[in-house]
């Protein structure tokens, strides 16, 4: 069933490309864009979307698919280890070593709070470890038609995981046949036990739950060559969209264009997009962030 969803997401894709048209109408701040009504395939606004660039934690949404899809025991309890930790960007954020944890309590923290030690483990105990893994993400990409995206590890902090806006509405309407993926990435917050003490995270899209929102799947991503990444299958003025947001230097970028999808299906003035004063160090790191990008782009 994901399978054959997946596979009419990319058809209806690549048949409504007369419909790029639209793009020039919303000004994204998001280096590529992609927005799709769900029901008919129309491809409503894109910007540079069949460039690949890296993902970041939107990878964590092949991670989940791959591990719900090998029927592994959700119940089985899965320790934290030092191999879990993050050797990329050696963020500290994320699970202690040491904490025994379900493995679906592993895969809702990987989705909700993008918990990398969490998708890091998901993957170490993976029928064949990580290698096994990797076999499975790429024969999952092959069966949904994604040919031309590359993940090697499953958290996304590695800049070698790289999709296209294109390829991540695929993935995106895949993800959303999963019944346990839709619930937890739509979910606010989220309370778990970790060594015996509540654990409690915030969805990372900070868009879910706010008047006005209806979010029916959604992963953040970020890192420095990705810049700021979302994916969200939402509501709005009756449709059903795939949105797709890739490369945004800034956090603020990120929620305009999401905003500004909202506005432009409902009529309403659409926001601007805010620049930092010429000078100033968020001026000069918004530089910074769009060179890295660009450069990251122009090595798919």
């Amino acid at each position: 069933m994901h399978r054959a969803l997946a596979s009419l997401a990319l058809t209806a894709l690549l048949a409504a490309a007369p419909s790029l048209a639209l793009a020039t109408s919303l000004p994204f701040g998001s280096a590529h864009a992609l927005v799709m009504d769900e029901a008919t395939g129309e491809v409503l606004m894109a910007k540079d979307a069949d460039t690949q660039a890296p993902i970041a934690s939107i990878t964590k949404l092949v991670t989940a698919m791959v591990v719900i899809d090998a029927g592994l025991d959700l119940q089985a309890p899965i320790e934290i280890d030092v191999a879990d930790m993050d050797t990329f960007k050696h963020t500290r954020a994320g699970l202690p070593v040491g904490a025994v944890l379900e493995r679906g309590a592993l895969l809702e923290l990987a989705l909700i709070a993008s918990d990398n030690h969490a998708a890091a483990a998901l993957a170490r105990t993976f029928p064949g470890g990580l290698a096994g893994f990797r076999v499975a993400v790429q024969t999952k990409l092959a069966a949904l038609g994604v040919t031309q995206a590359l993940i090697e590890e499953p958290t996304g902090l590695s800049p070698r995981n790289r999709a296209s806006a294109t390829d991540l509405a695929v993935v995106l309407r895949a993800a959303s046949g999963y019944e346990r993926i839709a619930a937890i990435t739509s979910s606010p917050t989220h309370s778990t036990l970790v060594n015996g003490r509540p654990w409690e995270v915030r969805n990372t899209n900070g868009l879910v739950g706010k008047p006005g929102w209806v979010i029916l799947t959604s992963k953040t991503g970020y890192t420095q060559e990705a810049g700021r990444c979302l994916v969200m299958r939402v509501q709005s003025a009756g449709r059903t969209l795939l949105v797709v947001l890739m490369g945004a230097a800034r956090s603020a970028q990120r929620f305009t264009d999401a905003t500004n999808v909202l506005r432009w299906l409902a009529g309403e003035p659409l926001l601007a997009q805010a620049q930092p004063r010429a000078g100033t160090r968020s001026a000069k790191r918004l530089r910074r962030a769009t060179a890295r990008h660009a450069l990251a782009s122009a090595h798919s």
